[in-house]
């Protein structure tokens, strides 16, 4: 309004208004321009003047527009002096004068200055560009020339759709969007150029700026007014389809500020269709789905109801705070009530704006947000009879299972027990099956086929893969997948499963073999596409024969065959033969087959066929004994696996007689043999119990002779002369353990066969190997018949090793063997032959990497034949002294060979130092007192290799055993510990090195401690020979024990998922066929305490060496205990302390039995000091249970245990309750004692003087212990308490009765009830099973802690005693729930509880959104940022320049914001890039105008605010302050707040018009800044909303 008067008074006081804006214009200030603005606004507003000073005005705006403003605006308002604040002054006033300029001048200025801002755009970007953009924005309302508004639509969606995310980009957008797109709303021609540009097609602008460009155009797409009479041609976003796609798109983007302005498009199409009230339904976008919008006026209630709660969740999502978004779920639910029709079956809302939710839900940061997302979707199917939607196919193939690849999801919930499946697994299970039953039938087989490929489209973790395809399995059987879809399940194998956890990799792979047998079409697949689908899975993880995976695999080739596909490569000619046996056979006769063209000397041929025919055969040898099995044959011809076999009895019969067969032909064959020789019955232990096994072997026995003389033919002779024979030569030595292992369980008249063939091969290849060449450079030919003829001693070595049965050592080459192993040279190297005879292609072949491969080889299989040699003749025996080295005596020999093994670590690959590590185990114990630095450096050389490997699954743990049984053997240990030198000290290092390692690698104290404790406790026969008490090195090496008993770190949350899922699979037995066929590792860190608890079980408390042990023990942990108990005397619930606390009590509660009085009586008091400490509650428990049986069994002990009551109060106020628990079993304790009433008389004397202890805690303790103490001197009838008798009923009848004492009478029902107290009993329920697992679970301890007993009967490596009968709870204590009585009652109201059921009122967050065009006025970088969000239009200013606390700053900036203040002043705008201001400020500086005055210009800043009509108010405490509850703040109100130490500067307090105090009812002085600025800032608003309901 002054404004507008000091205008007129210009006007009326000026004369002439042309010289009056020439004398304005003339050199532009920010005063001048904004006074020229004015002056131009009231001329443009003005009743038309006569034609003559109309013209002349026009010519004087034109003048003052091309000749003033577009050279100031193009300037980028440099020409101005001052500082920041007057350049963005005079520019606002510039712009402004600009617009009414082209009021007044019409279309040719507006015409003008847009070709002009059009080649300025052209030209190039820069400030230019944003002078070009304000030029364009005077101009847009009354541009006419099509052409011009083409132009200026194309630049301004050019500037809109401009890629980067760069600074320049985004101002440039933003300031198209906040200044000119809102220009070019109202032109109409030009709206909707703008329109299609936004909307139509390959050029429309990426998502986050079209949004931009939507909500800048709010006013002209959706128009609040209700609609015109000549409105039906103007545009309406609403019916739109594209327009709410993108909404949708925005709904879920990633960036914030994306949503924000999605979701205010909503609300105001919502606001625009509610205040119209008309009809409207956007058409569809294809297809026969629902409208994406429509409004009805008949059902605008139910439409308002449903859009509110969809805007509410959507809102309320934007939190991320779990508590806060969980009773809005329910909501969701409601949404679909309304979506779906009832009566016509179909979608009233289209499900897509569901979707958006989900999606949302999907993304967020907050997993357990994405958790509930998931798992409310999942249920929609069980729950909600949803129609059919293509959407929701998509929905799920797309966002669902990107969602579904976080393997955190798949976590148990708190309830649920270890090995039980995860709600998501379960959810999961049910989903898929329930949706696919409710698919089309012709959309079955798309879905499941799109699914599958999604499994392959990324690297997935082993848990959702699991889960995935636990999923696929669990769909009933129906014909869907075809041989695409079975390609689809060979790829989930082969790409995605390659790194899992072999477990968990198995598992799946069960369940893939599951999904194709359920859902494939036979009659969409052929035979050869099956077999080539089950070649992908593992034997070793999962489908191998006598599984129950196998067995319904042979029944599902039974029941469908015929009814497979014909391949194009088959002929089923015979109608009456089965179709797998005939693919079978033709697979077999196909294998066999070679080219007649075929050279020799080929290379290998690959595995994958052998692997795949035998396979087959195996399959349709087994389908046929189940035909036989159900037609009820009991006589079975074997007639078709004959007829399988035939062809490569063929081949094998001849192979020792036709030496012209081709080499290619004899490879296949002996593959095929090995593969089935290499068969093993997993439930017959022997072979003759299985008919299939025992047939194929009983044919495969005939051609051995055959097989032999080939084989030895090939290994003796110069048959082998290629790097590529080298694996054919492999191939031979694998076939003969196999063929020897057939001989002894099928015939044995063909072990002299054997006898002889090893006989030849041994003095053969000794012969070649003593073979010396006199030339220089050796031939290729020769250095590969010496490696063959090593790796054929090698061979025969290890089956003398392992087929003792076969009595081998008796035969004379076995002397000859001896006799030069003897003689070698140890790390024997062969050179590197000469290549100039060899073809080109072998010798790339062998390159000097190649080539040391097979030195390495060589070298592996000396050691690999003196480790049998030094197994089977450990003296070296001295017979044969051909040279010097043979006469030195037994301890220098073995000393030699040391030195050699330890040059063989240096030079072997870490893969292949086994045998290495086996001979050093033989040599150590040998040298140890002679040669001690040399086994200690054998010590250190093999743990560097061990460590180097600790990253190498593969190799790791054989090796790990090997250098385990090395340095721990039972004969290493003895002699080392009886020195007590520093070999004892290394292998006392090496133990805490590989307990350090096993807190990163799982498993590797358990092959430590297994391997310890067999040897000690249960020594093998050679054990024994060596020492004459193995046990004696338990004590020598008690830190293992010890160690072991409290060993367990605390896993991060995703090794505890991959545990829990393992014990999931495990739980399932033989119905998962993965935990059948994988070996069972025991790697599992509970092992580890399992072993050594089961190690002390089994000692004698009568065995001196045992009892001394235990006792040992018994006191090292109880230091442990005191140690921790020192470091932290405040320890957090399941913390690393914590658990270590438990594990030390858990340990001496089990040796607690053994021990004697007199040990017991010195230990006790120990105990005690213990029980002082801050415990946590199991461990408390453990205390307080040892303590008890203690008394019970010595009730002597009574007296040092009424010691502990006479310390002073300050040491008992937090261990009493501990004694007082030991009370309340009084009757265990006198359980054994005849004379009870004295130590009753003691009892009650001890805690009577307790029950009034002002602790409430400690009163209800007493009060437990007294009611049980007071019951049985009832029982017992003591006459000297019968004064006290109506003293103590009266206390006992009154805390029983109590009421109206708020918690009080419900935690004395708890304490009582609680299983400590009430069921427990510390006697009858001692057993492994409460001390592992019922007690910790029990006392809440995290579930990790549990140990089942189950898992003390998987670990077989240590067995306890049949006559153990310490093993299970009692069922009243095993059954029990936990619970403790001082924790918080939870009640019926959680959120936990009340999922589904709505909510009455839920948490919002305040976002406004109506009002929310933001001044054209406004500094230009905050134009996008306020523009359509919610910005009110207070004329509040929050100085904060004398702050300066980043902290205060940033609370006062989101109070500021929260508030709508119009800026926020600060002492210096590089607070904003602090960390500490942006934690508390959470983004509000992006959407709050903040302006820099330093603290020296205040004054100046104050004295301008004033003349633009501030009030200016100090928060500052003064003599004239007023109160602020009394105070009515003006309108335009700027609060300035004072230092945070030294308030507001005297020099600045006589500038303010008022000071403001907050009332104070406390002592302290004063509140914090950001606090007292927040009040005053709700005052301010609180009073301005009150103005604007009355002006209403």
């Amino acid at each position: 309004m002054m404004e507008v008067v000091l205008a007129d008074a210009l006007l009326a006081g000026g004369g002439d208004p042309c010289a009056l804006l020439r004398a304005l214009s003339a050199p532009l200030c920010a005063e001048r321009a904004e006074a020229l603005r004015l002056l131009l606004q009231r001329l443009a507003a003005a009743p038309p003047p006569p034609p003559g000073e109309a013209e002349a005005l026009r010519r004087v705006a034109w003048e003052v527009a091309l000749e003033r403003c577009r050279p100031l605006l193009r300037g980028g308002e440099a020409a101005a002096g001052g500082g920041c604040g007057e350049r963005l002054r005079l520019g606002r006033a510039v712009r402004g004068a600009l617009r009414h300029c082209v009021e007044l001048c019409g279309p040719p200025l507006a015409a003008r200055l847009t070709r002009d801002a059009l080649s300025e755009l052209a030209a190039g970007g820069g400030a230019g560009a944003e002078a070009a953009v304000e030029a364009l924005v005077a101009a847009a309302p009354r541009l006419e020339e099509p052409a011009l508004v083409a132009g200026c639509v194309a630049a301004a969606l050019a500037l809109v759709r401009e890629e980067g995310e760069g600074e320049g980009e985004e101002a440039a957008a933003a300031l198209v969007a906040g200044r000119l797109l809102p220009a070019l709303g109202g032109n109409g021609a030009a709206l909707r150029g703008v329109w299609e540009g936004l909307l139509g097609g390959g050029g429309a602008p990426r998502v986050g700026r079209a949004l931009l460009a939507l909500s800048a155009m709010a006013d002209a797409l959706l128009p609040r007014g209700p609609p015109g009479p000549g409105s039906g041609s103007v545009l309406d976003a609403r019916l739109c389809p594209r327009f709410w796609r993108l909404v949708q798109e925005g709904l879920t983007e990633r960036d914030g500020l994306c949503r924000r302005r999605a979701r205010y498009l909503l609300k105001r199409a919502l606001d625009v269709s509610g205040g119209q009230g008309s009809e409207l339904r956007c058409p569809t976008d294809g297809g026969d789905e629902s409208s994406l919008f429509w409004w009805s006026a008949e059902k605008s209630d139910k439409l308002q109801q449903f859009w509110e709660s969809y805007i509410l969740i959507m809102e309320t999502l934007e939190g991320n705070q779990i508590h806060v978004i969980k009773p809005v779920l329910p909501k969701l639910n409601s949404l679909f009530e309304h979506a779906v029709s009832g009566e016509k079956g179909c979608w009233l809302f289209h499900p897509s704006w569901h979707m958006c939710i989900y999606k949302r839900m999907f993304e967020s940061e907050n997993k357990t947000l994405t958790k509930e997302g998931i798992l409310h979707f999942l249920e929609l199917y069980e729950t909600k009879h949803l129609p059919n939607s293509l959407g929701f196919s998509e929905f799920v193939i797309g966002p669902l299972m990107d969602a579904l690849s976080e393997s955190s999801l798949y976590s148990r919930t708190p309830g649920q027990l270890m090995g039980a499946c995860p709600p998501l697994g379960m959810r999961l299970q049910k989903f898929l099956a329930t949706y696919l039953m409710l698919l089309p039938e012709e959309e079955k087989g798309s879905f499941l086929l799109k699914f599958i490929q999604k499994m392959t489209s990324r690297h997935w973790c082993a848990v959702p893969i699991l889960f995935l395809s636990m999923a696929l399995a669990y769909i009933p059987a129906c014909k869907v997948l075809g041989a695409e879809g079975l390609h689809a399940l060979r790829d989930v194998l082969q790409c995605t499963m390659i790194t899992h956890q072999i477990l968990l990799r198995g598992a799946a792979q069960c369940y893939l073999l599951q999904t194709a047998v359920h859902l494939t079409d036979v009659e969409k697949v052929s035979l050869p596409e099956v077999s080539s689908f089950l070649l992908s899975l593992r034997p070793e993880e999962s489908l191998r024969r006598d599984t129950m995976l196998w067995m319904e695999l042979c029944s599902w080739f039974k029941e469908n065959d015929g009814c497979f596909r014909k391949s194009i490569t088959s002929d089923f000619e015979h109608q009456e033969t089965s179709s797998l046996c005939q693919y079978v056979r033709r697979l077999v006769a196909e294998y066999l087959k070679t080219p007649a063209s075929e050279r020799e000397n080929c290379f290998m041929p690959d595995w994958f066929e052998a692997k795949l025919v035998a396979t087959m055969i195996l399959l349709a040898a087994d389908v046929e004994q189940m035909r036989n099995k159900y037609s009820g044959k009991s006589n079975i011809e074997w007639i078709e696996l004959e007829a399988f076999l035939n062809p490569l009895l063929d081949v094998l019969m001849k192979l020792g007689s036709n030496a012209y067969i081709p080499t290619l032909k004899t490879d296949k064959s002996l593959q095929l043999l090995l593969k089935l020789l290499q068969t093993r019955s997993l439930k017959c232990s022997n072979t003759q119990d299985d008919g299939v096994l025992f047939f194929i072997w009983k044919s495969l026995v005939t051609p051995v002779e055959s097989i032999l003389e080939f084989v030895l033919r090939q290994l003796t002779t110069n048959e082998l002369s290629t790097v590529g024979d080298l694996d054919r030569c492999d191939l031979y030595l694998a076939l003969i353990p196999e063929i020897v292992n057939l001989c002894l369980q099928v015939s044995r008249k063909k072990v002299p066969s054997i006898n002889n063939f090893i006989l030849s091969l041994t003095n053969a290849s000794i012969r070649n190997l003593q073979e010396r060449n006199c030339e220089e450079e050796p031939k290729l030919k020769e250095q590969i018949k010496k490696v063959a003829s090593m790796a054929s001693l090698t061979a025969v070595c290890e089956i003398m090793d392992r087929k003792l049965e076969a009595h081998l050592e008796s035969l004379p080459s076995v002397d000859a063997l001896k006799r030069f192993i003897s003689v070698s040279q140890h790390n024997e190297v062969l050179k590197k032959p000469s290549y100039i005879e060899e073809k080109s292609s072998l010798s790339e072949e062998a390159t000097s990497q190649g080539w040391g491969k097979i030195v390495a080889r060589y070298v592996r299989d000396q050691w690999i034949c003196l480790r049998f040699i030094l197994n089977s003749f450990p003296t070296l025996a001295r017979e044969y002294e051909e040279t010097s080295e043979m006469s030195l005596s037994t301890v220098e020999r073995s000393r030699k060979i040391l030195e050699s093994a330890l040059e063989a670590l240096t030079i072997l690959p870490s893969d292949q130092v086994l045998p290495v590590f086996d001979c050093m185990k033989v040599l150590v114990p040998k040298l140890l007192d002679s040669a001690e630095s040399l086994c200690i450096e054998a010590f250190d050389l093999a743990w560097k290799i061990i460590s180097s490997l600790s990253n190498t699954q593969l190799i790791f743990w054989s090796n790990l055993k090997a250098f385990v049984q090395f340095v721990f053997d039972a004969e290493v240990l003895a002699v080392a510990a009886s020195a007590k030198g520093q070999a004892y000290a290394k292998i006392k290092e090496i133990i805490f090195k590989l307990i350090d390692m096993s807190t990163t690698k799982t498993g590797v104290f358990n092959v430590v401690l297994s391997h310890c404790c067999r040897s000690w406790i249960l020594p093998t026969l050679n054990e024994r020979r060596a020492l004459t008490n193995a046990f004696l090195n338990a004590g020598n090496y008690c830190e293992l024990i010890t160690e072991a008993c409290v060993f367990g770190t605390v896993f991060r949350r995703d090794q505890r998922l991959t545990q829990d899922v393992n014990a999931f699979i495990e739980n399932l037995g033989e119905k998962c066929a993965a935990n059948v066929v994988t070996e069972s590792t025991n790697r599992d860190d509970h092992y580890v305490r399992v072993c050594a608890i089961k190690f002390l079980c089994l000692l004698d408390g009568s065995n001196t060496l045992h009892k001394t042990f235990m006792e040992d023990i018994f006191i090292k942990l109880l230091d442990k205990d005191e140690l921790v108990s020192r470091s932290r005397t405040r320890y957090y619930a399941n913390s690393l302390q914590h658990r270590i606390k438990n594990r030390v009590w858990q340990t001496l509660l089990v040796l607690l039995p053994k021990l004697d009085q007199n040990f017991l009586c010195g230990i006790l008091d120990k105990v005690f000091q213990a029980g002082f400490s801050n415990n946590q509650a199991s461990v408390k428990y453990f205390i307080e249970w040892i303590v008890v049986l203690s008394l019970h069994k010595y009730p002597q002990f009574l007296n040092k245990f009424w010691d502990c009551f006479c310390y002073d109060e300050e040491k008992l106020k937090t261990s009493i309750c501990t004694f007082l628990s030991v009370l309340s079993h009084f009757d265990i304790v006198l359980q054994n004692t005849s004379e009870k009433k004295p130590a009753l008389k003691k009892a009650l004397i001890v805690v009577l003087q307790w029950c009034f202890n002002h602790n409430f805690s400690v009163r209800l303790y007493a009060l437990v212990a007294l009611k049980k103490i007071w019951g049985m001197c009832k029982m017992l009838h003591v006459e000297e308490f019968e004064a006290l008798t109506p003293v103590i009923e009266s206390s006992l009848q009154q805390v029983e009765n109590m009421h109206g004492t708020g918690n009080a009478r419900r935690n004395w029902q708890r304490i009582q009830d609680h299983f400590f107290f009430a069921t427990f009993h510390p006697v009858e329920d001692y057993s492994l099973e409460t001390i592992f697992y019922t007690l910790p679970r029990l006392s809440e301890l995290a579930e990790d802690e549990w140990i089942s007993i189950a898992k003390f009967d998987r670990f077989t490596d240590v067995h306890l005693p049949p006559t153990f009968q310490w093993y299970h709870s009692r069922t009243e204590l095993h059954d029990l729930k936990p619970s403790d009585w001082s924790q918080q009652d939870m009640g019926s109201n959680s959120v936990e509880t009340d999922s589904q059921t709505e909510w009455t009122d839920v948490q919002k967050k305040i976002i406004p959104w109506k009002n929310s065009t933001p001044s054209s006025d406004l500094e230009m970088v905050f134009q996008d940022r306020a523009a359509k969000l919610g910005k009110s239009n207070s004329r509040l200013i929050v100085v904060a320049s004398l702050i300066d606390k980043p902290t205060n700053l940033g609370g006062l900036c989101r109070t500021s914001e929260i508030f709508g203040a119009s800026a926020l002043v600060v002492g210096s705008l590089h607070y904003i890039q602090d960390k500490q201001f942006q934690h508390l400020s959470v983004s509000a500086e992006q959407w709050l105008p903040l302006v820099e005055v330093k603290p020296s210009q205040l004054v100046d800043y104050l004295q301008q605010k004033k003349t633009e009509g501030y009030t200016i108010i100090g928060v500052e405490q003064t003599a004239k302050s007023f109160d602020l509850t009394e105070y009515c703040f003006p309108e335009k109100s700027l609060l300035l707040l004072g230092n945070e130490h030294e308030g507001i500067p005297a020099n600045l307090i006589h500038h303010l018009d008022v000071c403001v105090e907050i009332p104070q009812q406390g002592i302290i002085r004063s509140l914090n800044v950001h606090v007292s600025g927040a009040l005053l800032i709700w005052e301010y608003t609180r009073q301005q909303v009150i103005k604007q309901k009355q002006q209403k």
